[in-house]
Parts: structure tokens; C-alpha cells; sequence
């Protein structure tokens, strides 16, 4: 079963993808990767959010940053967006994944800050205690 699907909106995010992924291999957390745009491709990324089985998403995108916001608005299942520095230092991607409208809730970590997703996904998996 996969606990957690890292998605990238481009190939570009590689840099902040990596920094989620090593953490979660040094833990040993089962994870999927993909690149899924929600501009260029979002049959294809609605069609992966119905058909995966993971318990947390971790959406890493710059720019517009609609990528988190897309799959909050498509699951009931938590998302943590992870903004990216491509332009304006990232705050525009930060302004948009921070600001969803009310009934789309995403968490969002910050600028480049893919360890602290990786660290906020595995404490959303601890057990309640």
C-alpha cells in the first residue's frame, strides 16, 4: 500500500522532489512519484488522485501553484503543498497554495521546504494517541 504520493507539476521541481524523497527512503515509508501538471495534464492527474491508494499527497510546485489546491478540491485525503522558488522567490507559488478557498484545506510548508513535508506527512501517519 502506498503511504504517500509525492507529486511535481515539472521536471524543473526535481530539486525540492528529492529532498521529500530522501527523507521518506531513510524512514522506509512506501511512496509514488510522479510528475502530473494541473494546467498541462489534469485529466491524467485526476485520473491518478481517484486511482491511488495513498493516504497523503505532497504536492511540490512553483509559479501559479494550482497543484495542491487541484487535489484538495479532488480528495478528502490530506495534501501538503511544498512551494517552489522558480520566480519571485517562490512567494507567488507560497500566496497560492497558503490561500485556498474555504472547503479546499491544504497544508502548506515552506519555500523549497520539501523535508518538512516529507516530516509533516509522517506525523500525519503516527497513530493517534
Amino acid at each position: 500500500m502506498t503511504e504517500i504520493a509525492v507529486i511535481s507539476g515539472s521536471k524543473s521541481d526535481r530539486p525540492v522532489v528529492e529532498k521529500v524523497l530522501r527523507i521518506l527512503e531513510e524512514r522506509g515509508i512506501d511512496y509514488d512519484e510522479r510528475i502530473l501538471s494541473a494546467h498541462r495534464n489534469p485529466e491524467e492527474l485526476e485520473r491518478y488522485i481517484e486511482g491511488t491508494d495513498a493516504k497523503i499527497f505532497i504536492a511540490v510546485a512553483g509559479l501559479s501553484a494550482a497543484l495542491p489546491g487541484f487535489i484538495a478540491s479532488r480528495t478528502e485525503r490530506p495534501v501538503i503543498g511544498v512551494p517552489v522558488s522558480a520566480k519571485l522567490g517562490g512567494l507567488d507559488a507560497l500566496l497560492a497554495i497558503s490561500q485556498m478557498p474555504p472547503g479546499v484545506p491544504v497544508a502548506c510548508v515552506g519555500i523549497d521546504s520539501g523535508e518538512n513535508a516529507a516530516l509533516l506527512a509522517l506525523r500525519m501517519l503516527l497513530p493517534k494517541r
